[in-house]
């Protein structure tokens, strides 16, 4: 089996995905556009051949190293990236080179497009948030006046929660017409709720062969706003009605033979239409593994590897990971430079000394919504997991 994986160098622990395919045998074949002297020994030594282009955006080149692979290494069978920037790239060239193993460009125009995505949500029994495409100042006055304030806005093709608002009033609403980016958003009721994603991977038919669950805070956006520190966590449970809404969400987008992470509101507050306190309301799909850390915080959370769960899928269509292991909190607190923290790094380290089981400085391209340095620690109650996070984000 021949399997190009897109930009295996980023995030570094994609690495393991290149790995875990390797021992099953499988012919890995990285493109990116980093040097190859710059990649880890690890990726090294799990690649065949790596294909370096100046500019990874620049479609022709992607077209041209994936003529040489071809050319070399004889047909295609997969192509995946596990990364929601190239999604789209990646199913133009699945289409381009007759690879049937992944999304086709129809398929991600509807997971990529959060007014799209709606549609599949409701097919699948979920309440969706009313919304209204922005256009003109008056019609998004008349759509707020409708809904009421606050509201919220963010691109209809947007990754993560970067320039998303929430608007709760007229002089909102005048700053963000005036600011704005010439590109298409989407403007929704305010849904107040914690945020749950369900996280797993997909089998050729679309049945789960993995499946766990993340909470998050309410507001990444805010997060990312106000250049705040980001804690959040993965239980050692699945919720029944998580689970319940998440696979009939997978069947809804008939996806198949993937990693998915699908995001949804459990409500703090009822909400006419939608639901009461503690029901579940879409929020949106990403076709790919939460970000930075997630996937090992999968890991430490089931004592599985997702890695090898994911390349079980790819090479088998099933798994034979022992899913059935004890589980835990894998928790995630980070800390942003320049605030006045109560605790420095050697005070984290001692305080949960055997229980951190990753310390890492945070890449530059993730630190608008991680931070700037983080911990995750392996800890066995809600108790431990609350106390954590607040003696790593404690403030004077």
């Amino acid at each position: 089996m021949n399997f190009v994986f897109i930009s295996p160098q980023f995030p570094d622990s994609y690495w393991n995905f290149c790995d875990r395919l390797k021992q099953r045998g499988v012919n890995v074949l990285g493109i990116g556009d980093s040097p190859y002297d710059s990649l880890s020994w690890q990726l090294k030594s799990c690649l065949t051949e790596y294909y370096r282009v100046d500019q990874m955006e620049d479609y022709d080149q992607m077209v041209r190293a994936m003529g040489y692979f071809t050319y070399k290494y004889g047909k295609i069978d997969w192509l995946e990236s596990n990364n929601e920037y190239w999604l789209e790239q990646d199913a133009k060239l699945r289409a381009d080179f007759n690879i049937q193993t992944g999304m086709m460009p129809e398929q991600v125009c509807i997971v990529r497009r959060k007014s799209t995505m709606k549609k599949y949500f409701e097919q699948a029994g979920v309440p969706v948030a009313r919304y209204h495409m922005v256009s003109s100042y008056e019609q998004g006055i008349a759509f707020a006046n409708t809904v009421g304030y606050p509201v919220f806005v963010k691109p209809d093709g947007g990754m993560g929660a970067e320039d998303s608002y929430k608007l709760s009033n007229e002089d909102d609403m005048r700053w963000f017409y005036s600011t704005k980016k010439d590109v298409p958003y989407i403007m929704e009721e305010f849904i107040c709720g914690d945020i749950w994603s369900y996280d797993g991977i997909s089998d050729s038919n679309g049945d789960i062969i993995f499946e766990s669950c993340v909470s998050w805070p309410r507001s990444v956006a805010d997060i990312v706003n106000n250049k705040d520190h980001l804690a959040y966590y993965t239980a050692n449970m699945l919720p029944d009605d998580l689970r319940e809404k998440g696979r009939a969400t997978i069947k809804s987008f008939n996806v198949k033979s993937r990693f998915f992470h699908l995001e949804f509101f459990r409500l703090v507050e009822a909400k006419e239409g939608l639901g009461n306190v503690g029901d579940i309301v879409a929020l949106e799909v990403n076709m790919r593994p939460a970000g930075g850390w997630t996937p090992d915080m999968y890991n430490f959370a089931n004592s599985v590897d997702v890695y090898s769960i994911w390349a079980d899928m790819v090479v088998y269509d099933k798994t034979y990971v022992d899913l059935t292991q004890q589980k835990y909190y894998a928790v995630y607190a980070s800390q942003r430079y320049g605030k006045p923290y109560v605790h420095n790094f050697d005070d984290i380290r001692a305080r949960y000394a055997g229980k951190i089981v990753l310390d890492e400085e945070i890449p530059e391209a993730l630190s608008g919504a991680m931070g700037n340095h983080m911990w995750t620690a392996k800890l066995d109650t809600e108790e431990e997991k609350d106390e954590f996070i607040r003696f790593v984000q404690e403030t004077y």
